[in-house]
């Protein structure tokens, strides 16, 4: 082992205790404890986290997984990941600084962002952080003038108008533009040695990741004819982090395994890595929240009542934290979460027109509506589960203030796999630093890792 997670990093379960069972526990001891508020708490499966990454490593063999430190910067995933080998992708000065003092070396670290400020494109240069990317040429102007020795990475734009959320408006040099990047590159004695891309997150098409690796080919061949050493394509993020998904992270593994044979055969001397967030930690993270306050309201609609004769009503419950902390993906994702009641109610008990609200006073502050819930009271709890992405580690940039405790919890199974199956490949020194997975103990990967592998799929 490398040494960046420790037994005293989690809690260690037995197989068959659950999330819930720690949930359970937890949330008992809170409504139990006679000082301090009450706040909100994730519990994070780092087991989930080992199996996401066994299962990656099957099904996309010939890819190098960096994690996108802006997705979840929380020290448990960090360390975790840390230790399975993986590299990291950073945008900013305060990922940079994260990673490696979690012992990360700069070796591993991308600071993939095509808008950068000087001060940290110094703070790179500094700090040994080689691999830069760009897709315009002020952009390039600027690494060239503060960062002389940098491996540049030209980001190309997709076709992401389908995704959920698109980056190629804002990131992403169009394909008609390349060549005259490339050139400048050249003219200032900056070397480019790859390319990369997104399709954006909640992309319902995988064959745009085959027509973007198609297009990186032609800006490889590009790079080739005026004198780039082209060695590293990156295919970005997009993967999704849970299972209930309109394509399924093997049917999208499938396309890009037919597209590299196509475009980027093995043997070829290509790195190929991708950048990957909501895939490892989404289902990793449940979060348990508590009700803070409550009141009907009644509805405005004359000459209608309930079946009992009462007057139609919704019952607004405000919790502990909203959609400026944890709950931002309601705003940025376009969500709206479901929660589980901590205590079953019985079956009998009527359901009631419900919304779910944080403690920010304004309208937007808004969690959920158009739910149906039994009778709540204060103090109960509420829990939502896939909580892993994109709500640790924002809420002071969203306007939060409160730090959410996370309990890190992984099974006895998971841990010793993590110990004695995994083992460091040999490093090559022509390979720029750039980090080498580690490879996985396949025997037990069935065991942890679950879901078929699709047969690969036409990228034509």
């Amino acid at each position: 082992m490398a040494g960046y997670l420790s037994e005293s990093d989690f809690v260690m379960v037995e197989e068959g205790f659950s999330t819930r069972d720690l949930l359970e526990e937890l949330t008992l001891e809170a409504s139990q404890a006679t000082t301090g508020e009450v706040a909100a708490f994730f519990v994070a499966n780092l087991g989930a986290i080992v199996r996401k990454h066994f299962c990656f490593l099957k099904c996309l063999p010939r890819v190098r997984p960096f994690y996108a430190v802006k997705c979840n910067s929380s020290l448990g995933v960090l360390k975790v990941l840390a230790e399975l080998g993986l590299g990291f992708s950073c945008v900013n000065k305060a990922e940079m600084e994260l990673v490696q003092r979690v012992g990360v070396p700069a070796s591993k670290i991308i600071y993939a962002n095509p808008c950068k400020q000087i001060a940290q494109i110094k703070y790179a240069a500094k700090h040994g952080v080689q691999l830069l990317s760009f897709d315009n040429e002020v952009e390039l102007a600027k690494v060239v003038k503060n960062h002389a020795s940098a491996k540049m990475v030209l980001c190309i734009a997709t076709d992401d108008t389908h995704s959920l959320s698109f980056l190629s408006l804002k990131f992403g040099a169009l394909l008609k533009s390349c060549r005259h990047l490339l050139e400048n590159a050249k003219k200032s004695h900056m070397e480019v040695v790859g390319v990369s891309f997104h399709v954006g997150s909640g992309c319902p098409d995988p064959q745009v990741y085959a027509q973007s690796i198609a297009e990186a080919r032609l800006v490889f061949e590009m790079g080739a004819e005026l004198g780039h050493t082209m060695h590293i394509l990156d295919l970005g993020g997009g993967f999704p982090g849970v299972e209930r998904t309109k394509v399924r992270f093997e049917e999208i593994a499938s396309v890009i395994n037919s597209a590299l044979d196509l475009y980027f055969p093995e043997g070829c001397g290509v790195d190929i890595l991708a950048e990957l967030g909501r895939y490892y930690v989404t289902s990793a993270f449940t979060v348990a929240v508590s009700i803070v306050a409550k009141k009907e309201v009644l509805l405005d609609q004359p000459n209608r009542e309930e079946e009992n004769g009462s007057a139609l009503k919704t019952i607004v419950y405000h919790l502990d934290d909203g959609v400026y902390g944890i709950f931002n993906s309601v705003l940025f994702d376009n969500i709206c979460p479901t929660p589980l009641l901590q205590k079953k109610p019985p079956t009998e008990q009527p359901l009631y027109s419900s919304s779910l609200w944080g403690p920010a006073a304004d309208g937007r502050d808004c969690v959920a509506e158009g739910l149906w819930l039994p009778q709540l009271h204060i103090g109960d709890w509420l829990v939502f589960e896939n909580m892993g992405a994109y709500t640790v580690g924002t809420g002071s940039l969203l306007g939060g203030t409160q730090t959410c405790h996370i309990t890190y919890a992984m099974s006895r199974v998971a841990w010793e796999a993590l110990r004695g199956q995994l083992l460091p490949v040999e490093q090559d020194e022509d390979a720029e630093g750039v980090c080498k997975p580690l490879s996985c103990g396949w025997e037990i990967t069935d065991t942890l890792c679950v879901g078929p592998v699709f047969t690969p799929a036409s990228i034509m």
